[in-house]
Protein backbone atom coordinates (compact mmCIF):
# COMPACT_ATOMS: atom_id res chain seq x y z
CA UNK A 1 0.00 0.00 0.00
CA UNK A 2 2.81 2.33 0.75
CA UNK A 3 5.73 3.05 -1.56
CA UNK A 4 9.10 2.14 -0.51
CA UNK A 5 10.74 4.95 1.40
CA UNK A 6 14.10 4.16 -0.06
CA UNK A 7 15.09 3.32 -3.64
CA UNK A 8 18.71 2.97 -4.37
CA UNK A 9 19.59 4.71 -1.14
CA UNK A 10 17.69 7.92 -2.09
CA UNK A 11 14.35 8.83 -0.64
CA UNK A 12 11.50 9.16 -3.16
CA UNK A 13 10.67 12.71 -2.14
CA UNK A 14 14.26 13.73 -2.66
CA UNK A 15 14.34 12.13 -6.14
CA UNK A 16 11.18 13.97 -7.21
CA UNK A 17 12.54 17.29 -5.96
CA UNK A 18 15.85 16.76 -7.72
CA UNK A 19 14.06 15.83 -10.98
CA UNK A 20 11.96 18.98 -10.93
CA UNK A 21 15.07 21.11 -10.26
CA UNK A 22 16.97 19.46 -13.12
CA UNK A 23 14.07 20.03 -15.50
CA UNK A 24 13.98 23.69 -14.54
CA UNK A 25 17.73 23.94 -15.12
CA UNK A 26 17.54 22.14 -18.48
CA UNK A 27 14.68 24.32 -19.70
CA UNK A 28 16.16 27.57 -18.47
CA UNK A 29 18.79 28.24 -21.21
CA UNK A 30 17.00 26.71 -24.22
CA UNK A 31 13.98 28.87 -23.45
CA UNK A 32 16.17 31.94 -23.10
CA UNK A 33 17.88 31.07 -26.40
CA UNK A 34 14.54 30.93 -28.22
CA UNK A 35 13.57 34.28 -26.82
CA UNK A 36 16.92 35.73 -27.88
CA UNK A 37 16.50 34.40 -31.42
CA UNK A 38 13.08 35.92 -31.79
CA UNK A 39 14.31 39.23 -30.42
CA UNK A 40 17.38 39.26 -32.62
CA UNK A 41 15.17 38.85 -35.68
CA UNK A 42 13.12 41.84 -34.60
CA UNK A 43 16.00 44.04 -33.49
CA UNK A 44 16.31 46.51 -31.98
CA UNK A 45 14.36 44.78 -29.25
CA UNK A 46 17.17 44.53 -26.70
CA UNK A 47 19.33 47.11 -25.06
CA UNK A 48 22.47 46.69 -23.03
CA UNK A 49 20.49 47.24 -19.81
CA UNK A 50 16.90 46.20 -19.78
CA UNK A 51 14.50 45.06 -22.43
CA UNK A 52 12.37 47.19 -24.74
CA UNK A 53 9.38 45.94 -26.72
CA UNK A 54 10.46 44.61 -30.11
CA UNK A 55 9.46 46.64 -33.22
CA UNK A 56 8.50 45.21 -36.54
CA UNK A 57 10.88 46.08 -39.35
CA UNK A 58 8.32 46.89 -42.08
CA UNK A 59 8.54 49.18 -45.11
CA UNK A 60 6.27 52.12 -44.40
CA UNK A 61 4.20 53.45 -47.23
CA UNK A 62 3.34 57.11 -47.65
CA UNK A 63 -0.16 56.34 -46.38
CA UNK A 64 1.17 54.80 -43.13
CA UNK A 65 3.50 57.75 -42.59
CA UNK A 66 0.61 60.14 -43.13
CA UNK A 67 -1.56 58.23 -40.61
CA UNK A 68 1.22 58.26 -38.00
CA UNK A 69 1.71 61.97 -38.55
CA UNK A 70 -2.01 62.61 -38.10
CA UNK A 71 -2.03 60.47 -34.93
CA UNK A 72 0.88 62.40 -33.39
CA UNK A 73 -0.20 65.92 -34.32
CA UNK A 74 -3.93 65.50 -34.26
CA UNK A 75 -4.13 67.23 -37.66
CA UNK A 76 -5.84 65.65 -40.61
CA UNK A 77 -4.26 66.04 -44.05
CA UNK A 78 -7.15 66.75 -46.37
CA UNK A 79 -6.74 67.09 -50.13
CA UNK A 80 -6.55 70.74 -51.21
CA UNK A 81 -9.79 72.30 -52.44
CA UNK A 82 -10.19 72.55 -56.17
CA UNK A 83 -8.87 76.04 -56.95
CA UNK A 84 -10.91 77.60 -54.17
CA UNK A 85 -8.60 80.57 -53.93
CA UNK A 86 -8.01 81.29 -57.61
CA UNK A 87 -11.06 79.73 -59.24
CA UNK A 88 -12.21 83.09 -60.58
CA UNK A 89 -9.06 83.59 -62.66
CA UNK A 90 -9.27 82.56 -66.29
CA UNK A 91 -5.50 82.49 -66.62
CA UNK A 92 -3.35 80.25 -64.46
CA UNK A 93 0.41 80.65 -65.03
CA UNK A 94 2.31 77.38 -65.38
CA UNK A 95 5.04 78.35 -62.92
CA UNK A 96 5.70 79.08 -59.25
CA UNK A 97 4.07 82.50 -59.56
CA UNK A 98 1.02 81.50 -57.49
CA UNK A 99 3.15 80.40 -54.53
CA UNK A 100 3.17 84.00 -53.37
CA UNK A 101 -0.46 83.53 -52.27
CA UNK A 102 0.24 80.50 -50.11
CA UNK A 103 0.41 80.65 -46.32
CA UNK A 104 3.72 80.17 -44.59
CA UNK A 105 4.54 76.86 -42.91
CA UNK A 106 3.20 76.42 -39.37
CA UNK A 107 6.65 76.82 -37.81
CA UNK A 108 7.02 80.35 -39.26
CA UNK A 109 5.18 83.55 -38.35
CA UNK A 110 1.92 83.97 -40.23
CA UNK A 111 1.48 86.71 -42.83
CA UNK A 112 0.06 89.97 -41.71
CA UNK A 113 -3.07 91.33 -43.38
CA UNK A 114 -1.05 94.04 -45.12
CA UNK A 115 1.48 91.53 -46.42
CA UNK A 116 -1.24 89.20 -47.67
CA UNK A 117 -2.92 92.08 -49.52
CA UNK A 118 0.40 93.16 -51.03
CA UNK A 119 1.07 89.62 -52.20
CA UNK A 120 -2.42 89.45 -53.69
CA UNK A 121 -1.77 92.70 -55.59
CA UNK A 122 1.63 91.49 -56.83
CA UNK A 123 0.11 88.22 -57.94
CA UNK A 124 -2.66 90.01 -59.84
CA UNK A 125 -0.08 92.18 -61.59
CA UNK A 126 2.01 89.16 -62.57
CA UNK A 127 -1.05 87.32 -63.88
CA UNK A 128 -2.17 90.37 -65.87
CA UNK A 129 1.30 90.77 -67.39
CA UNK A 130 1.53 87.06 -68.23
CA UNK A 131 -1.94 87.13 -69.77
CA UNK A 132 -0.97 90.16 -71.83
CA UNK A 133 2.09 88.34 -73.15
CA UNK A 134 0.00 85.27 -73.91
CA UNK A 135 -2.51 87.35 -75.88
CA UNK A 136 0.30 89.07 -77.78
CA UNK A 137 1.89 85.74 -78.66
CA UNK A 138 -1.49 84.35 -79.71
CA UNK A 139 -2.00 87.32 -82.06
CA UNK A 140 1.51 86.81 -83.44
CA UNK A 141 0.86 83.11 -84.06
CA UNK A 142 -2.45 83.94 -85.70
CA UNK A 143 -0.77 86.48 -87.96
CA UNK A 144 1.93 83.98 -88.94
CA UNK A 145 -0.67 81.33 -89.72
CA UNK A 146 -2.67 83.82 -91.77
CA UNK A 147 0.41 84.78 -93.76
CA UNK A 148 1.28 81.12 -94.23
CA UNK A 149 -2.18 80.31 -95.55
CA UNK A 150 -1.97 83.28 -97.90
CA UNK A 151 1.43 82.16 -99.08
CA UNK A 152 0.16 78.63 -99.69
CA UNK A 153 -2.74 80.00 -101.72
CA UNK A 154 -0.34 82.11 -103.79
CA UNK A 155 1.91 79.11 -104.35
CA UNK A 156 -1.04 76.97 -105.42
CA UNK A 157 -2.30 79.57 -107.90
CA UNK A 158 1.25 80.19 -109.19
CA UNK A 159 1.79 76.46 -109.65
CA UNK A 160 -1.23 76.28 -111.96
CA UNK A 161 0.15 79.15 -114.04
CA UNK A 162 3.63 77.62 -114.27
CA UNK A 163 2.35 74.15 -115.20
CA UNK A 164 -0.39 75.14 -117.63
CA UNK A 165 0.96 78.32 -119.22
CA UNK A 166 4.67 78.95 -118.71
CA UNK A 167 6.40 75.55 -118.92
CA UNK A 168 4.59 74.43 -122.13
CA UNK A 169 5.72 77.71 -123.75
CA UNK A 170 9.05 78.12 -121.99
CA UNK A 171 11.19 79.71 -124.70
CA UNK A 172 8.51 82.22 -125.59
CA UNK A 173 7.41 83.24 -122.09
CA UNK A 174 10.56 82.98 -119.95
CA UNK A 175 11.66 86.58 -120.63
CA UNK A 176 8.27 88.25 -120.44
CA UNK A 177 7.62 90.80 -117.72
CA UNK A 178 4.79 88.76 -116.23
CA UNK A 179 6.94 85.65 -115.85
CA UNK A 180 9.87 87.60 -114.43
CA UNK A 181 7.64 89.17 -111.77
CA UNK A 182 6.16 85.80 -110.92
CA UNK A 183 9.68 84.35 -110.81
CA UNK A 184 10.83 87.01 -108.34
CA UNK A 185 8.12 85.95 -105.88
CA UNK A 186 9.64 82.47 -105.68
CA UNK A 187 9.02 79.28 -107.59
CA UNK A 188 6.46 76.73 -106.34
CA UNK A 189 8.37 73.72 -104.93
CA UNK A 190 6.59 71.35 -107.30
CA UNK A 191 8.04 73.07 -110.41
CA UNK A 192 11.28 74.44 -108.92
CA UNK A 193 13.52 71.62 -110.11
CA UNK A 194 12.09 71.70 -113.64
CA UNK A 195 12.51 75.49 -113.93
CA UNK A 196 16.05 75.31 -112.56
CA UNK A 197 17.00 72.66 -115.13
CA UNK A 198 15.56 74.72 -118.00
CA UNK A 199 17.16 77.94 -116.77
CA UNK A 200 20.61 76.42 -116.19
CA UNK A 201 20.47 74.53 -119.47
CA UNK A 202 22.65 71.67 -120.67
CA UNK A 203 25.40 73.23 -122.76
CA UNK A 204 27.64 70.27 -121.89
CA UNK A 205 25.15 67.84 -123.48
CA UNK A 206 25.36 65.43 -120.56
CA UNK A 207 23.02 62.45 -120.68
CA UNK A 208 21.89 60.07 -117.93
CA UNK A 209 23.96 57.36 -119.62
CA UNK A 210 27.07 59.52 -119.40
CA UNK A 211 26.41 60.02 -115.70
CA UNK A 212 26.27 56.25 -115.19
CA UNK A 213 29.61 55.85 -116.98
CA UNK A 214 31.40 58.35 -114.75
CA UNK A 215 29.70 56.96 -111.67
CA UNK A 216 31.03 53.49 -112.45
CA UNK A 217 34.51 54.97 -112.89
CA UNK A 218 34.23 56.66 -109.50
CA UNK A 219 33.21 53.39 -107.86
CA UNK A 220 36.18 51.60 -109.45
CA UNK A 221 38.55 54.28 -108.20
CA UNK A 222 37.15 54.13 -104.68
CA UNK A 223 37.52 50.37 -104.75
CA UNK A 224 41.15 50.73 -105.80
CA UNK A 225 41.76 53.26 -103.01
CA UNK A 226 40.25 50.94 -100.42
CA UNK A 227 42.28 47.96 -101.64
CA UNK A 228 45.64 49.75 -101.76
CA UNK A 229 44.94 51.95 -98.70
CA UNK A 230 47.07 54.56 -100.44
CA UNK A 231 46.06 56.86 -103.23
CA UNK A 232 49.65 57.31 -104.29
CA UNK A 233 49.86 53.64 -105.29
CA UNK A 234 47.32 54.09 -108.06
CA UNK A 235 48.93 54.82 -111.41
CA UNK A 236 47.96 57.99 -113.23
CA UNK A 237 46.34 59.66 -110.23
CA UNK A 238 46.78 63.44 -110.47
CA UNK A 239 46.61 65.97 -107.66
CA UNK A 240 42.99 66.78 -108.54
CA UNK A 241 42.10 63.07 -108.51
CA UNK A 242 43.73 62.59 -105.12
CA UNK A 243 41.70 65.50 -103.81
CA UNK A 244 38.60 63.69 -105.01
CA UNK A 245 39.28 60.71 -102.80
CA UNK A 246 36.53 58.90 -100.99
CA UNK A 247 37.70 60.12 -97.59
CA UNK A 248 37.56 63.82 -98.51
CA UNK A 249 34.09 63.53 -100.01
CA UNK A 250 32.89 61.49 -97.03
CA UNK A 251 34.16 64.15 -94.65
CA UNK A 252 32.38 66.95 -96.49
CA UNK A 253 29.12 65.01 -96.83
CA UNK A 254 28.95 64.62 -93.06
CA UNK A 255 28.98 68.42 -92.75
CA UNK A 256 26.26 69.02 -95.36
CA UNK A 257 23.02 70.25 -93.80
CA UNK A 258 23.72 68.31 -90.57
CA UNK A 259 20.45 69.47 -88.99
CA UNK A 260 18.41 67.65 -91.66
CA UNK A 261 20.01 64.23 -90.99
CA UNK A 262 19.27 63.12 -94.55
CA UNK A 263 22.72 63.39 -96.13
CA UNK A 264 24.70 61.84 -93.28
CA UNK A 265 25.67 58.17 -93.09
CA UNK A 266 22.48 56.09 -93.09
CA UNK A 267 20.34 58.97 -94.37
CA UNK A 268 18.09 58.58 -97.44
CA UNK A 269 20.20 60.88 -99.64
CA UNK A 270 23.68 60.00 -98.43
CA UNK A 271 24.48 57.58 -101.25
CA UNK A 272 22.95 59.81 -103.92
CA UNK A 273 25.05 62.81 -102.83
CA UNK A 274 28.13 60.59 -102.62
CA UNK A 275 27.51 59.28 -106.14
CA UNK A 276 27.01 62.71 -107.75
CA UNK A 277 30.14 64.18 -106.17
CA UNK A 278 32.21 61.14 -107.08
CA UNK A 279 30.97 61.10 -110.67
CA UNK A 280 31.71 64.81 -111.08
CA UNK A 281 35.31 64.44 -109.93
CA UNK A 282 35.80 61.82 -112.63
CA UNK A 283 33.98 63.96 -115.19
CA UNK A 284 36.01 67.09 -114.37
CA UNK A 285 39.40 65.97 -113.00
CA UNK A 286 40.76 69.46 -113.84
CA UNK A 287 38.42 70.86 -111.18
CA UNK A 288 38.26 67.87 -108.87
CA UNK A 289 36.33 68.00 -105.65
CA UNK A 290 36.36 71.31 -103.78
CA UNK A 291 34.90 71.91 -100.36
CA UNK A 292 31.46 73.51 -100.65
CA UNK A 293 30.36 71.55 -103.71
CA UNK A 294 28.38 69.19 -101.48
CA UNK A 295 25.96 71.96 -100.51
CA UNK A 296 25.19 72.81 -104.14
CA UNK A 297 24.71 69.16 -105.06
CA UNK A 298 22.52 68.60 -101.98
CA UNK A 299 20.14 71.45 -102.90
CA UNK A 300 19.79 70.04 -106.41
CA UNK A 301 19.13 66.53 -105.06
CA UNK A 302 16.26 67.90 -102.96
CA UNK A 303 14.58 69.24 -106.09
CA UNK A 304 15.60 66.86 -108.90
CA UNK A 305 16.07 63.21 -109.72
CA UNK A 306 19.60 61.84 -109.41
CA UNK A 307 20.64 61.99 -113.08
CA UNK A 308 18.96 65.38 -113.62
CA UNK A 309 20.65 66.71 -110.48
CA UNK A 310 24.06 65.66 -111.85
CA UNK A 311 23.36 67.30 -115.22
CA UNK A 312 22.31 70.57 -113.55
CA UNK A 313 25.26 70.35 -111.14
CA UNK A 314 27.88 69.94 -113.87
CA UNK A 315 26.40 72.72 -116.03
CA UNK A 316 26.01 75.06 -113.07
CA UNK A 317 29.65 74.64 -112.06
CA UNK A 318 30.65 75.29 -115.67
CA UNK A 319 29.37 78.88 -115.48
CA UNK A 320 32.21 81.48 -115.58
CA UNK A 321 31.77 82.68 -111.99
CA UNK A 322 31.52 79.21 -110.43
CA UNK A 323 34.38 77.90 -112.55
CA UNK A 324 36.61 80.79 -111.48
CA UNK A 325 35.90 80.19 -107.79
CA UNK A 326 36.09 76.39 -107.81
CA UNK A 327 39.29 76.40 -109.83
CA UNK A 328 40.58 79.09 -107.45
CA UNK A 329 41.49 81.41 -110.31
CA UNK A 330 42.92 84.29 -108.26
CA UNK A 331 42.95 86.87 -111.03
CA UNK A 332 39.34 86.21 -112.02
CA UNK A 333 38.20 86.18 -108.42
CA UNK A 334 39.85 89.58 -107.89
CA UNK A 335 37.97 90.96 -110.88
CA UNK A 336 34.68 89.77 -109.42
CA UNK A 337 35.55 91.32 -106.06
CA UNK A 338 36.55 94.62 -107.71
CA UNK A 339 33.24 94.75 -109.61
CA UNK A 340 31.38 93.97 -106.41
CA UNK A 341 33.09 96.86 -104.62
CA UNK A 342 32.00 99.28 -107.34
CA UNK A 343 28.35 98.55 -106.58
CA UNK A 344 29.07 98.32 -102.85
CA UNK A 345 30.32 101.90 -102.83
CA UNK A 346 27.46 103.03 -105.07
CA UNK A 347 24.70 101.57 -102.85
CA UNK A 348 26.15 101.56 -99.32
CA UNK A 349 28.80 104.26 -99.28
CA UNK A 350 28.88 104.70 -95.49
CA UNK A 351 29.32 100.99 -94.82
CA UNK A 352 31.82 100.77 -97.66
CA UNK A 353 34.04 103.42 -96.00
CA UNK A 354 33.63 101.65 -92.65
CA UNK A 355 34.89 98.41 -94.18
CA UNK A 356 37.75 100.27 -95.87
CA UNK A 357 38.83 101.79 -92.56
CA UNK A 358 39.40 98.28 -91.24
CA UNK A 359 40.85 97.00 -94.55
CA UNK A 360 38.04 94.45 -94.64
CA UNK A 361 38.04 93.08 -98.19
CA UNK A 362 35.15 91.23 -99.92
CA UNK A 363 37.00 87.90 -100.07
CA UNK A 364 36.62 87.55 -96.29
CA UNK A 365 32.86 87.04 -96.54
CA UNK A 366 32.03 86.60 -100.23
CA UNK A 367 34.05 83.43 -100.88
CA UNK A 368 31.90 81.26 -98.61
CA UNK A 369 28.68 82.81 -99.95
CA UNK A 370 29.63 82.23 -103.60
CA UNK A 371 31.15 78.78 -103.09
CA UNK A 372 27.90 77.40 -101.65
CA UNK A 373 25.51 79.78 -103.46
CA UNK A 374 24.25 80.91 -100.02
CA UNK A 375 22.90 77.43 -99.23
CA UNK A 376 25.17 77.20 -96.18
CA UNK A 377 24.81 80.81 -95.01
CA UNK A 378 21.03 81.24 -95.28
CA UNK A 379 18.08 79.10 -94.13
CA UNK A 380 17.36 76.44 -96.74
CA UNK A 381 13.98 77.79 -97.86
CA UNK A 382 15.45 81.28 -98.24
CA UNK A 383 18.49 79.93 -100.08
CA UNK A 384 16.17 78.18 -102.54
CA UNK A 385 14.43 81.46 -103.26
CA UNK A 386 17.82 83.08 -103.88
CA UNK A 387 18.56 80.21 -106.27
CA UNK A 388 15.25 80.90 -108.06
CA UNK A 389 16.25 84.43 -109.03
CA UNK A 390 19.89 83.42 -109.58
CA UNK A 391 18.67 81.01 -112.26
CA UNK A 392 16.76 83.92 -113.77
CA UNK A 393 19.40 86.68 -113.58
CA UNK A 394 22.68 84.78 -113.48
CA UNK A 395 25.85 85.58 -111.51
CA UNK A 396 24.87 89.23 -111.06
CA UNK A 397 22.19 88.22 -108.57
CA UNK A 398 24.69 86.40 -106.35
CA UNK A 399 26.55 89.67 -105.73
CA UNK A 400 23.32 91.64 -105.49
CA UNK A 401 22.20 89.23 -102.76
CA UNK A 402 25.47 89.90 -100.94
CA UNK A 403 24.78 93.63 -101.05
CA UNK A 404 21.23 92.98 -99.87
CA UNK A 405 22.56 91.16 -96.79
CA UNK A 406 24.95 94.05 -96.06
CA UNK A 407 22.09 96.52 -96.41
CA UNK A 408 19.86 94.48 -94.12
CA UNK A 409 22.44 94.54 -91.32
CA UNK A 410 24.07 97.89 -92.14
CA UNK A 411 23.22 99.56 -88.82
CA UNK A 412 24.62 96.63 -86.84
CA UNK A 413 27.78 96.35 -88.94
CA UNK A 414 28.56 100.05 -88.57
CA UNK A 415 28.93 99.51 -84.82
CA UNK A 416 31.38 96.60 -85.17
CA UNK A 417 35.13 96.29 -85.60
CA UNK A 418 37.03 94.03 -88.00
CA UNK A 419 36.84 90.83 -85.94
CA UNK A 420 33.16 91.13 -85.10
CA UNK A 421 32.19 92.02 -88.68
CA UNK A 422 34.04 88.97 -90.01
CA UNK A 423 32.44 86.71 -87.39
CA UNK A 424 28.96 88.14 -88.01
CA UNK A 425 29.10 87.75 -91.80
CA UNK A 426 30.58 84.27 -91.51
CA UNK A 427 27.58 83.11 -89.45
CA UNK A 428 24.49 85.17 -90.26
CA UNK A 429 21.52 85.33 -87.85
CA UNK A 430 19.15 82.37 -88.22
CA UNK A 431 16.00 84.50 -87.95
CA UNK A 432 16.56 86.23 -91.29
CA UNK A 433 13.33 86.22 -93.32
CA UNK A 434 12.81 86.19 -97.08
CA UNK A 435 10.55 89.26 -96.98
CA UNK A 436 13.14 91.44 -95.24
CA UNK A 437 16.06 90.19 -97.31
CA UNK A 438 14.31 90.50 -100.67
CA UNK A 439 13.10 93.97 -99.75
CA UNK A 440 16.74 94.95 -99.20
CA UNK A 441 17.85 93.16 -102.38
CA UNK A 442 15.19 95.02 -104.39
CA UNK A 443 16.57 98.32 -103.04
CA UNK A 444 20.04 97.56 -104.45
CA UNK A 445 20.60 99.24 -107.79
CA UNK A 446 22.91 97.23 -110.03
CA UNK A 447 23.79 100.20 -112.19
CA UNK A 448 26.80 102.50 -111.97
CA UNK A 449 26.87 105.63 -114.11
CA UNK A 450 24.47 104.05 -116.59
CA UNK A 451 26.63 100.90 -116.63
CA UNK A 452 25.17 97.58 -115.62
CA UNK A 453 26.95 94.65 -113.98
CA UNK A 454 28.21 93.07 -117.21
CA UNK A 455 29.55 96.41 -118.50
CA UNK A 456 31.30 97.25 -115.23
CA UNK A 457 32.80 93.76 -115.09
CA UNK A 458 34.04 94.10 -118.68
CA UNK A 459 35.69 97.46 -117.90
CA UNK A 460 37.32 95.98 -114.81
CA UNK A 461 38.67 93.13 -116.95
CA UNK A 462 40.37 95.71 -119.17
CA UNK A 463 41.76 97.85 -116.36
CA UNK A 464 43.03 95.21 -113.99
CA UNK A 465 46.04 93.16 -115.05
CA UNK A 466 47.45 90.08 -113.47
CA UNK A 467 48.73 90.92 -110.00
CA UNK A 468 47.55 94.61 -110.04
CA UNK A 469 45.48 95.93 -107.17
CA UNK A 470 45.83 92.65 -105.29
CA UNK A 471 44.51 94.00 -102.02
CA UNK A 472 43.06 90.76 -100.77
CA UNK A 473 45.60 89.15 -98.42
CA UNK A 474 43.52 85.97 -98.25
CA UNK A 475 44.09 85.42 -101.97
CA UNK A 476 47.84 85.95 -101.98
CA UNK A 477 49.67 82.71 -102.52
Amino acid sequence: MFSRPWAGGVPACTRMSTHRTANRQRNLFPKRTKELKSVVHSAPGWKLFGKVPPRENLQKTSKIIQQEYEARTGRTCKPPPQSSRRKNFEFEPLSTTALILEDRPSNLPAKSVEEALRHRQEYDEMVAEAKKREIKEAHKRKKIMKERFKQEENIASAMVIWINEILPNWEVMRSTRRVRELWWQGLPPSVRGKVWSLAVGNELNITPELYEIFLSRAKERWKSFSETNSENDVEGVSVADREASLELIKLDISRTFPSLYIFQKGGPYHDVLHSILGAYTCYRPDVGYVQGMSFIAAVLILNLEEADAFIAFANLLNKPCQLAFFRVDHSMMLRYFATFEVFFEENLSKLFLHFKSYSLTPDIYLIDWIFTLYSKSLPLDLACRVWDVFCRDGEEFLFRTGLGILRLYEDILLQMDFIHIAQFLTKLPEDITSEKLFTCIAAIQMQNSTKKWTQVFASVMKDIKEGDKNNSPALKS
